[in-house]
């Protein structure tokens, strides 16, 4: 199971508020059912099988805001490829509350 975390910051809008090109990059995720994901004040959690499809994801959520005239986009992205054994985000945050 491959977790990732994005977070895409448009840069260019003429405002501070950002929510509707976070909207649209989370509108992507219609397109792929396979994905898991979880919205979060910071950023995007997504879990899948797929490395391929994975950054397929990644790179749609990206451009996205581009597709709304953001002069520029800073994409942070973060992941989790672990081939010893398969973890879900919830195992993952289980494992941690576990030795909390």
């Amino acid at each position: 199971m491959i977790t990732a975390e994005i977070s895409v910051v448009p840069i260019g809008t003429h405002s501070t508020s950002v929510s509707k090109f976070i909207a649209e990059a989370e509108k992507i995720l219609k397109n792929f059912p396979d994905v898991k994901n979880k919205l979060t004040a910071m950023g995007t959690e997504l879990e899948c099988k797929d490395t391929n499809e994975l950054f397929e994801v990644l790179k749609e959520m990206h451009l996205a805001p581009f597709n709304m005239e953001a002069q520029r986009v800073y994409t942070v992205i973060k992941i989790d490829d672990r081939h010893d054994k398969e973890a879900s985000m919830e195992e993952k945050i289980e494992s941690v509350l576990q030795k909390v």
